[in-house]
């Protein structure tokens, strides 16, 4: 029988007070961890897990969606620090978390820089100073959209770009739950599109909702809002509807 663990992370970033929502899947054979969070978060996941008496120790595999700092920030360091954790990522992204391609909200922030006024400068250098520190780390497994993980009850893989080329979200058939990351977030208790303005590709991610509606999704856990209360097919819907309209 699977069990899945909100580990909801509250923390200061750029003067806000934000929470993210990495999610522990468990089992009798694995506990797998779904993102890290930002650089230097694994004090705030060690506090996290252990709310659910789990300790970061017994983690053995590590999913990560996609690339973006605030999933992958902790990655190079948990692998350092529990060298056991088998990392898995959707096959487009890992050679942006191996270092071997550049981040393409790096080359984003590097695209846009020129064209922000000039008070706005010296914080996009900060971010993309902030950008560069990313620590790579090696993928130990790649997985394809679609593609069926036979851990924690099953896991469908599926691929939801748009975010990000490469990112993916992962259902859970056995209890009929979607674990989006960034494919949606939660806004004022509604489903939305996270960060639109920085979205790469705004259409691919509405097809990417569009697409979950293939699925018989109970409930959705966003990275950014944790748990949705509502009909999700009615607010996936609506939120088609928002921009199709």
């Amino acid at each position: 029988m699977s069990i899945y663990h909100l580990l909801e992370i509250e923390f200061e970033y750029n003067g806000q007070q934000q929470v993210i929502t990495p999610i522990l899947l468990q089992d009798e054979n694995d506990v797998i961890l779904i993102d890290c969070g930002y650089p230097n978060f694994i004090p705030l996941l060690e506090e996290a897990a252990n709310r659910h008496n789990i300790p970061l120790t017994s983690i053995t595999k590590l999913i990560v969606t996609h690339h973006d700092m605030d999933h992958i920030g902790s990655l190079a360091a948990l692998k350092r620090t529990y060298p056991h954790i088998d990392i898995i990522a959707y096959e487009l992204e890992a050679p942006y978390i191996e270092g071997a391609k550049k981040s393409l909200r790096l080359e984003q922030a590097e695209a846009s820089f020129n064209t922000l006024p000039d008070e706005a400068k010296p914080g996009a250098e900060h971010f993309i100073r902030f950008l560069q520190s990313i620590e790579p780390v090696g993928v130990d497994q790649t997985v394809s959209g679609g593609e069926w993980l036979p851990w924690c009850g099953g896991i469908r893989v599926i691929h939801t770009p748009g975010h990000m080329p490469g990112h993916i979200s992962l259902y859970q058939p056995a209890t009929q739950t979607l674990i989006a990351a960034d494919a949606l977030i939660i806004e004022e208790g509604e489903l939305a599109i996270a960060n639109p303005q920085y979205t790469l590709d705004l259409d691919e991610a509405i097809r990417s909702v569009e697409r979950l509606l293939d699925y018989d999704i109970e409930q959705v856990i966003c990275y950014h809002g944790g748990i949705f209360h509502g009909d999700v097919q009615q607010a996936l819907q609506q939120l088609i509807h928002k921009y199709r309209d």
